[in-house]
Protein backbone atom coordinates (compact mmCIF):
# COMPACT_ATOMS: atom_id res chain seq x y z
CA UNK A 1 0.00 0.00 0.00
CA UNK A 2 1.31 3.44 -0.87
CA UNK A 3 1.62 5.93 1.96
CA UNK A 4 -0.81 8.59 0.71
CA UNK A 5 -2.70 8.39 4.01
CA UNK A 6 0.45 9.16 6.01
CA UNK A 7 0.62 12.63 4.47
CA UNK A 8 -2.10 14.41 6.50
CA UNK A 9 -0.74 13.18 9.85
CA UNK A 10 -2.35 9.83 10.57
CA UNK A 11 -0.88 7.27 12.93
CA UNK A 12 1.50 4.86 11.17
CA UNK A 13 0.20 1.52 10.00
CA UNK A 14 1.08 -1.49 12.13
CA UNK A 15 3.52 -4.09 10.75
CA UNK A 16 1.89 -6.83 8.72
CA UNK A 17 1.62 -10.43 9.91
CA UNK A 18 2.46 -9.46 13.52
CA UNK A 19 -0.62 -11.22 14.91
CA UNK A 20 0.42 -14.52 13.31
CA UNK A 21 3.96 -14.66 14.70
CA UNK A 22 3.14 -16.84 17.70
CA UNK A 23 1.20 -19.29 15.58
CA UNK A 24 4.07 -19.54 13.09
CA UNK A 25 6.51 -20.18 15.93
CA UNK A 26 4.28 -22.97 17.19
CA UNK A 27 4.55 -24.46 13.69
CA UNK A 28 8.37 -24.46 14.18
CA UNK A 29 8.99 -21.73 11.62
CA UNK A 30 11.51 -19.07 12.53
CA UNK A 31 10.11 -15.60 11.92
CA UNK A 32 11.77 -12.21 11.67
CA UNK A 33 9.98 -8.86 11.51
CA UNK A 34 11.47 -5.67 10.12
CA UNK A 35 10.26 -2.71 8.06
CA UNK A 36 9.46 -4.98 5.11
CA UNK A 37 7.11 -7.25 7.06
CA UNK A 38 7.45 -10.85 8.13
CA UNK A 39 9.29 -13.67 6.44
CA UNK A 40 9.67 -17.35 7.20
CA UNK A 41 13.14 -18.29 8.41
CA UNK A 42 14.65 -14.99 7.29
CA UNK A 43 13.54 -11.66 5.88
CA UNK A 44 15.81 -10.15 3.27
CA UNK A 45 17.17 -6.70 4.12
CA UNK A 46 18.22 -4.08 1.62
CA UNK A 47 21.88 -4.73 2.42
CA UNK A 48 21.95 -8.50 1.81
CA UNK A 49 22.27 -8.96 -1.97
CA UNK A 50 24.28 -12.17 -1.81
CA UNK A 51 22.36 -13.80 1.03
CA UNK A 52 19.18 -13.77 -1.05
CA UNK A 53 20.41 -16.51 -3.32
CA UNK A 54 22.39 -18.53 -0.77
CA UNK A 55 19.88 -19.81 1.75
CA UNK A 56 21.14 -22.83 3.64
CA UNK A 57 19.60 -26.25 3.22
CA UNK A 58 16.34 -26.56 5.12
CA UNK A 59 15.85 -22.80 5.42
CA UNK A 60 14.05 -20.30 3.23
CA UNK A 61 14.06 -16.60 2.54
CA UNK A 62 11.12 -14.32 1.86
CA UNK A 63 11.85 -11.39 -0.44
CA UNK A 64 9.33 -8.63 0.27
CA UNK A 65 11.04 -5.35 -0.56
CA UNK A 66 8.15 -3.96 -2.58
CA UNK A 67 8.74 -1.11 -5.03
CA UNK A 68 9.86 2.50 -5.12
CA UNK A 69 9.08 5.54 -7.23
CA UNK A 70 10.17 5.30 -10.86
CA UNK A 71 10.49 7.79 -13.68
CA UNK A 72 12.85 10.02 -11.67
CA UNK A 73 15.11 10.37 -14.74
CA UNK A 74 13.23 13.58 -15.58
CA UNK A 75 15.68 16.43 -14.90
CA UNK A 76 15.31 17.69 -11.35
CA UNK A 77 12.77 15.06 -10.24
CA UNK A 78 15.19 13.23 -7.96
CA UNK A 79 16.38 16.46 -6.33
CA UNK A 80 13.16 18.46 -6.02
CA UNK A 81 10.19 16.04 -6.13
CA UNK A 82 8.72 14.02 -3.28
CA UNK A 83 7.37 10.48 -3.63
CA UNK A 84 5.16 8.40 -1.36
CA UNK A 85 6.36 4.91 -2.26
CA UNK A 86 7.77 4.52 1.25
CA UNK A 87 6.98 5.87 4.69
CA UNK A 88 10.15 8.01 5.12
CA UNK A 89 9.54 9.92 1.90
CA UNK A 90 5.85 10.35 2.74
CA UNK A 91 6.80 11.80 6.12
CA UNK A 92 9.21 14.24 4.47
CA UNK A 93 6.37 15.39 2.25
CA UNK A 94 4.18 15.84 5.32
CA UNK A 95 6.81 18.13 6.86
CA UNK A 96 6.93 20.17 3.67
CA UNK A 97 3.16 20.55 3.61
CA UNK A 98 3.20 21.56 7.28
CA UNK A 99 5.65 24.26 6.37
CA UNK A 100 3.46 25.55 3.54
CA UNK A 101 0.39 25.48 5.80
CA UNK A 102 2.21 27.27 8.59
CA UNK A 103 2.96 30.31 6.47
CA UNK A 104 -0.73 31.13 6.27
CA UNK A 105 -0.28 32.39 2.71
CA UNK A 106 -1.48 29.26 0.97
CA UNK A 107 0.70 27.36 -1.44
CA UNK A 108 0.44 25.12 -4.44
CA UNK A 109 1.05 21.39 -4.56
CA UNK A 110 1.61 19.77 -7.96
CA UNK A 111 0.99 16.02 -8.21
CA UNK A 112 2.57 14.48 -11.31
CA UNK A 113 0.89 11.27 -12.47
CA UNK A 114 -2.79 10.42 -12.73
CA UNK A 115 -2.61 6.75 -11.82
CA UNK A 116 -4.44 5.42 -8.80
CA UNK A 117 -1.68 6.62 -6.46
CA UNK A 118 -1.64 10.10 -7.98
CA UNK A 119 -5.41 10.45 -7.71
CA UNK A 120 -5.43 9.31 -4.08
CA UNK A 121 -2.57 11.63 -3.19
CA UNK A 122 -4.15 14.69 -4.80
CA UNK A 123 -7.56 14.13 -3.20
CA UNK A 124 -6.06 13.31 0.21
CA UNK A 125 -4.02 16.53 0.28
CA UNK A 126 -6.86 18.67 -1.07
CA UNK A 127 -9.33 17.43 1.54
CA UNK A 128 -7.02 17.45 4.56
CA UNK A 129 -5.33 20.77 3.75
CA UNK A 130 -7.95 23.14 2.31
CA UNK A 131 -5.58 26.07 2.67
CA UNK A 132 -3.39 24.66 -0.13
CA UNK A 133 -4.24 24.54 -3.82
CA UNK A 134 -3.65 21.22 -5.58
CA UNK A 135 -2.97 20.58 -9.28
CA UNK A 136 -3.03 17.07 -10.80
CA UNK A 137 -0.98 16.59 -13.98
CA UNK A 138 -2.25 13.81 -16.29
CA UNK A 139 -0.38 12.66 -19.38
CA UNK A 140 -3.66 11.60 -21.00
CA UNK A 141 -7.32 11.70 -20.01
CA UNK A 142 -8.02 11.75 -16.28
CA UNK A 143 -9.12 8.30 -15.09
CA UNK A 144 -8.57 6.65 -18.47
CA UNK A 145 -8.51 3.21 -16.80
CA UNK A 146 -11.96 3.71 -15.29
CA UNK A 147 -15.44 3.19 -16.72
CA UNK A 148 -17.40 6.18 -18.01
CA UNK A 149 -19.49 6.36 -14.83
CA UNK A 150 -16.45 6.14 -12.57
CA UNK A 151 -14.63 8.84 -14.58
CA UNK A 152 -17.61 11.14 -14.15
CA UNK A 153 -17.62 10.46 -10.40
CA UNK A 154 -13.89 11.21 -10.26
CA UNK A 155 -14.29 14.55 -12.04
CA UNK A 156 -17.07 15.56 -9.68
CA UNK A 157 -14.84 14.73 -6.71
CA UNK A 158 -11.98 16.82 -8.12
CA UNK A 159 -14.37 19.75 -8.66
CA UNK A 160 -15.73 19.39 -5.13
CA UNK A 161 -12.23 19.42 -3.64
CA UNK A 162 -11.04 22.29 -5.83
CA UNK A 163 -8.34 20.25 -7.62
CA UNK A 164 -7.04 21.73 -10.88
CA UNK A 165 -6.74 18.90 -13.42
CA UNK A 166 -4.26 19.38 -16.30
CA UNK A 167 -4.92 16.67 -18.90
CA UNK A 168 -2.71 15.74 -21.86
CA UNK A 169 0.24 17.46 -20.20
CA UNK A 170 3.83 16.20 -20.10
CA UNK A 171 6.36 17.36 -17.53
CA UNK A 172 9.76 18.31 -18.94
CA UNK A 173 11.59 18.98 -15.67
CA UNK A 174 11.12 19.67 -11.97
CA UNK A 175 12.61 22.76 -10.34
CA UNK A 176 12.58 23.96 -6.75
CA UNK A 177 9.61 26.30 -7.20
CA UNK A 178 8.07 25.36 -10.54
CA UNK A 179 7.35 22.52 -12.96
CA UNK A 180 8.11 23.27 -16.65
CA UNK A 181 5.84 21.42 -19.11
CA UNK A 182 6.30 20.34 -22.73
CA UNK A 183 3.83 22.94 -24.02
CA UNK A 184 6.01 25.76 -22.72
CA UNK A 185 4.00 26.53 -19.60
CA UNK A 186 5.47 26.41 -16.10
CA UNK A 187 3.44 25.47 -13.04
CA UNK A 188 4.27 27.26 -9.81
CA UNK A 189 4.85 24.66 -7.08
CA UNK A 190 5.66 24.81 -3.40
CA UNK A 191 5.82 20.99 -3.28
CA UNK A 192 5.93 18.60 -6.23
CA UNK A 193 4.81 14.99 -5.67
CA UNK A 194 6.02 12.39 -8.18
CA UNK A 195 3.70 9.39 -8.67
CA UNK A 196 4.44 8.60 -12.33
CA UNK A 197 5.23 4.90 -12.03
CA UNK A 198 6.93 2.47 -9.68
CA UNK A 199 9.86 0.05 -10.02
CA UNK A 200 11.51 -2.67 -7.93
CA UNK A 201 14.99 -2.59 -6.43
CA UNK A 202 17.90 -4.32 -8.28
CA UNK A 203 18.82 -6.47 -5.28
CA UNK A 204 17.26 -9.67 -6.67
CA UNK A 205 19.10 -9.37 -9.97
CA UNK A 206 22.36 -8.59 -8.17
CA UNK A 207 21.85 -11.69 -6.01
CA UNK A 208 21.63 -13.94 -9.06
CA UNK A 209 17.91 -14.75 -9.02
CA UNK A 210 16.01 -15.09 -12.27
CA UNK A 211 14.16 -11.84 -12.85
CA UNK A 212 12.11 -10.22 -15.58
CA UNK A 213 13.20 -7.21 -17.60
CA UNK A 214 11.65 -5.01 -14.91
CA UNK A 215 13.60 -6.72 -12.11
CA UNK A 216 10.72 -8.74 -10.60
CA UNK A 217 11.53 -12.23 -9.37
CA UNK A 218 10.03 -15.00 -11.52
CA UNK A 219 8.08 -17.33 -9.21
CA UNK A 220 5.96 -20.47 -9.55
CA UNK A 221 2.38 -20.92 -8.36
CA UNK A 222 3.52 -21.10 -4.73
CA UNK A 223 5.58 -17.87 -4.93
CA UNK A 224 8.87 -19.80 -4.92
CA UNK A 225 11.69 -18.55 -7.13
CA UNK A 226 12.06 -20.71 -10.25
CA UNK A 227 15.84 -20.40 -10.05
CA UNK A 228 16.39 -20.64 -6.28
CA UNK A 229 13.86 -22.95 -4.55
CA UNK A 230 14.71 -21.65 -1.06
CA UNK A 231 13.68 -18.09 -1.95
CA UNK A 232 10.06 -16.88 -1.96
CA UNK A 233 8.95 -13.52 -3.33
CA UNK A 234 5.73 -11.66 -2.57
CA UNK A 235 4.13 -8.34 -3.40
CA UNK A 236 5.49 -5.96 -6.02
CA UNK A 237 8.80 -7.84 -6.04
CA UNK A 238 7.21 -10.99 -7.49
CA UNK A 239 6.31 -11.72 -11.10
CA UNK A 240 3.32 -13.95 -10.31
CA UNK A 241 0.83 -15.33 -12.80
CA UNK A 242 -2.74 -15.03 -11.56
CA UNK A 243 -5.63 -17.43 -11.98
CA UNK A 244 -6.59 -15.56 -15.16
CA UNK A 245 -3.27 -16.50 -16.78
CA UNK A 246 -2.01 -12.91 -16.69
CA UNK A 247 0.62 -11.38 -14.39
CA UNK A 248 -0.75 -9.81 -11.22
CA UNK A 249 -0.29 -6.02 -11.21
CA UNK A 250 1.63 -4.14 -8.54
CA UNK A 251 -0.98 -3.42 -5.89
CA UNK A 252 -1.79 -3.95 -2.22
CA UNK A 253 -4.40 -6.56 -3.20
CA UNK A 254 -1.80 -8.58 -5.14
CA UNK A 255 0.56 -8.34 -2.17
CA UNK A 256 -2.09 -9.82 0.11
CA UNK A 257 -2.83 -12.74 -2.21
CA UNK A 258 0.82 -13.57 -2.93
CA UNK A 259 1.69 -13.26 0.76
CA UNK A 260 -1.00 -15.74 1.76
CA UNK A 261 0.11 -18.19 -0.93
CA UNK A 262 3.73 -17.97 0.21
CA UNK A 263 2.76 -18.62 3.84
CA UNK A 264 0.70 -21.65 2.81
CA UNK A 265 3.63 -23.00 0.78
CA UNK A 266 6.23 -22.44 3.49
CA UNK A 267 4.07 -23.95 6.23
CA UNK A 268 3.23 -26.90 4.00
CA UNK A 269 6.79 -27.66 2.97
CA UNK A 270 8.30 -27.26 6.44
CA UNK A 271 5.62 -29.36 8.15
CA UNK A 272 5.03 -31.94 5.43
CA UNK A 273 1.43 -30.91 4.90
CA UNK A 274 -0.30 -30.58 1.55
CA UNK A 275 0.15 -27.10 0.06
CA UNK A 276 -3.15 -25.36 -0.61
CA UNK A 277 -3.47 -23.08 -3.63
CA UNK A 278 -4.98 -19.78 -2.52
CA UNK A 279 -6.74 -17.42 -4.90
CA UNK A 280 -4.57 -15.25 -7.13
CA UNK A 281 -7.08 -12.84 -8.62
CA UNK A 282 -7.40 -9.16 -9.46
CA UNK A 283 -11.05 -8.19 -9.79
CA UNK A 284 -11.28 -4.51 -8.82
CA UNK A 285 -9.42 -1.25 -8.25
CA UNK A 286 -9.85 0.73 -5.04
CA UNK A 287 -9.44 4.49 -5.14
CA UNK A 288 -9.95 6.74 -2.13
CA UNK A 289 -11.09 10.28 -2.90
CA UNK A 290 -10.54 11.70 0.56
CA UNK A 291 -12.03 10.14 3.68
CA UNK A 292 -15.71 10.19 2.77
CA UNK A 293 -15.62 9.33 -0.94
CA UNK A 294 -14.11 6.66 -3.13
CA UNK A 295 -14.44 4.45 -6.20
CA UNK A 296 -14.53 0.66 -6.36
CA UNK A 297 -14.04 -0.18 -10.04
CA UNK A 298 -14.68 -3.75 -11.20
CA UNK A 299 -12.25 -5.10 -13.83
CA UNK A 300 -12.25 -8.14 -16.11
CA UNK A 301 -9.60 -10.85 -16.45
CA UNK A 302 -7.51 -8.59 -18.68
CA UNK A 303 -7.60 -5.72 -16.20
CA UNK A 304 -10.00 -3.59 -18.25
CA UNK A 305 -12.72 -1.66 -16.45
CA UNK A 306 -16.22 -3.10 -16.43
CA UNK A 307 -19.21 -0.76 -16.61
CA UNK A 308 -20.08 -1.56 -13.00
CA UNK A 309 -18.55 0.51 -10.21
CA UNK A 310 -19.38 1.62 -6.68
CA UNK A 311 -18.84 5.24 -5.64
CA UNK A 312 -19.31 7.47 -2.63
CA UNK A 313 -19.23 6.65 1.07
CA UNK A 314 -19.73 2.92 0.59
CA UNK A 315 -16.62 2.68 -1.59
CA UNK A 316 -14.70 4.79 0.95
CA UNK A 317 -15.66 2.39 3.77
CA UNK A 318 -14.50 -0.59 1.72
CA UNK A 319 -11.23 1.18 0.92
CA UNK A 320 -10.57 1.93 4.60
CA UNK A 321 -11.33 -1.66 5.53
CA UNK A 322 -8.89 -2.99 2.95
CA UNK A 323 -6.20 -0.57 4.16
CA UNK A 324 -6.67 -1.76 7.76
CA UNK A 325 -6.58 -5.42 6.74
CA UNK A 326 -3.07 -6.49 7.74
CA UNK A 327 -2.96 -9.62 5.59
CA UNK A 328 -5.61 -11.38 7.59
CA UNK A 329 -5.09 -11.15 11.34
CA UNK A 330 -7.35 -13.49 13.29
CA UNK A 331 -9.68 -10.68 14.38
CA UNK A 332 -10.38 -9.43 10.83
CA UNK A 333 -13.75 -10.45 9.46
CA UNK A 334 -13.32 -11.72 5.86
CA UNK A 335 -16.34 -9.69 4.77
CA UNK A 336 -14.72 -6.48 6.01
CA UNK A 337 -11.90 -6.69 3.47
CA UNK A 338 -12.68 -7.78 -0.10
CA UNK A 339 -9.04 -8.79 -0.63
CA UNK A 340 -9.15 -11.16 2.34
CA UNK A 341 -9.83 -14.82 1.67
CA UNK A 342 -12.43 -16.68 3.70
CA UNK A 343 -9.77 -19.35 4.36
CA UNK A 344 -7.28 -16.93 5.92
CA UNK A 345 -5.61 -17.45 8.27
CA UNK A 346 -5.23 -21.23 7.78
CA UNK A 347 -7.28 -23.16 10.31
CA UNK A 348 -4.18 -24.66 11.87
CA UNK A 349 -2.89 -21.13 12.58
CA UNK A 350 -6.07 -19.76 14.11
CA UNK A 351 -6.34 -19.35 17.87
CA UNK A 352 -8.98 -21.48 19.59
CA UNK A 353 -12.38 -19.88 19.81
CA UNK A 354 -13.33 -18.51 23.19
CA UNK A 355 -16.61 -19.74 24.65
CA UNK A 356 -19.42 -17.20 24.43
CA UNK A 357 -20.41 -16.12 27.93
CA UNK A 358 -23.63 -14.21 28.44
CA UNK A 359 -23.16 -10.91 30.26
CA UNK A 360 -26.83 -10.74 31.26
CA UNK A 361 -27.44 -11.34 34.97
CA UNK A 362 -28.90 -14.72 35.80
CA UNK A 363 -31.93 -13.10 37.43
CA UNK A 364 -32.71 -11.18 34.23
CA UNK A 365 -32.39 -14.35 32.16
CA UNK A 366 -34.77 -16.31 34.46
CA UNK A 367 -37.29 -13.46 34.49
CA UNK A 368 -37.33 -13.30 30.69
CA UNK A 369 -37.81 -17.06 30.48
CA UNK A 370 -40.74 -16.93 32.92
CA UNK A 371 -42.47 -14.18 30.91
CA UNK A 372 -42.15 -16.18 27.69
CA UNK A 373 -43.62 -19.29 29.34
CA UNK A 374 -46.59 -17.34 30.70
CA UNK A 375 -47.30 -15.87 27.28
CA UNK A 376 -47.27 -19.29 25.64
CA UNK A 377 -49.56 -20.63 28.38
CA UNK A 378 -52.10 -17.80 27.99
CA UNK A 379 -52.28 -18.24 24.25
CA UNK A 380 -52.84 -15.55 21.61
Amino acid sequence: MRDAQNIPGLAPAAPVFRENLDECRRAHIGMTVNSTGCGAASTVGRHSCRSVAHATCGSCRVYALGSHGAGRAVPGAAEHAFDIAARPSALRLRERLDSLDGRGEGGRVVVVGDGLTGIETATEIAESRPGLSVALVARGELGARLSAGARSHLRQACDRLGITVLEHTSVEAVEATRVPCADGTALASGATVWTAGFAVTPIAAAGGLEVTGTGQIVVDRTMRSVSHPNVYAIGDSAYAIGDSGRPLPMSCASAGYTGRQAVEAIVGRLTGRKIANTRLVYTYNHISLGRQDGILQMVDDEGHAKPKYVGGRKAARVRRASSRCRCGPPRTRPSACPSASATWPPRRMRPPRRPVVSRRPASAASTTSAIRKSRRASGP
